[in-house]
């Protein structure tokens, strides 16, 4: 098995409203890092709510090198971009804001939001697949080097591979206005043929055990990230 080829220079923003959800093992506002793990995580400052935009039109978006992504968390079909699977979790105006960056030792990545369900943890990370009306169709977590055993279907529950630093996970805390950033930095950079194609928010932070690993409870929404 061999860890995933590096990508060109990848910057991405996206912009959302609507993004209600649990946090995994990464840490923003009020989050915490499983036993064992390495600080890969750099908190910042809460953020309000950043401004809604009209969502894109619908469609599959074409795998994203660099450029800026944004929508509305809507129920499926309004919004076909960014999704909200539970409006209780996830508050259609809620917003997220998420920076995907080549740096020279690496990626970072850097999640902000706004407008959650104030002091509600969440889980969040990286999926293989697009939004649509199902959550289940946004695959599993995008793994730098693939667990061999797993499959789409059940997931890789691993933690050899199921872990903050083959994943990408942001998990977090929203503060008492509903705003949370968190940071991930890897030493590997995404695939630039099938890189990462979403954003989940769980209803969770991330479990670690074994036969648990990378879990954090149901998908609440999905942002898809590309062109398109």
């Amino acid at each position: 098995m061999h860890p995933r080829a590096s990508a060109l220079p990848l910057l991405l923003t996206a912009a959302l409203a609507g993004c209600t959800g649990p946090g995994g093992p990464a840490t923003g506002s009020g989050g915490s890092l499983p036993p064992g793990s390495t600080p890969w995580l750099v908190s910042g400052a809460p953020s309000p709510a950043l401004p809604s935009s009209a969502p894109s039109p619908g469609g599959l978006a074409a795998p994203l090198v660099e450029g800026t992504v944004s929508g509305t968390f809507l129920p499926f079909p309004q919004s076909a971009r960014a999704v909200t699977y539970d409006p209780k979790v996830v508050p259609p105006g809620a917003t997220a804001q998420l920076t995907i960056s080549r740096t020279a030792t690496g990626t970072t990545v850097r999640l902000t939001a706004g407008g959650l369900v104030p002091r509600r943890a969440y889980g969040a990370h990286l999926h293989t697949r697009p939004c649509t009306a199902t959550p289940e169709d946004a695959g599993p977590h995008y793994q730098h080097s693939p667990d061999p055993k797993a499959a789409a279907s059940p997931p890789s529950v691993d933690p050899a591979y199921a872990n903050p630093r083959n994943e990408v996970w942001l998990d977090f805390t929203a503060d008492a206005r509903g705003g949370a950033s968190v940071t991930a930095r890897q030493n590997w950079t995404f695939d630039e043929v099938e890189p990462a194609r979403s954003l989940i928010v769980h209803a969770e932070h991330t479990r670690t055990a074994a036969g648990k690993a990378g879990t954090a409870g149901p998908r609440v929404a999905c942002l898809t990230l590309g062109n398109g």
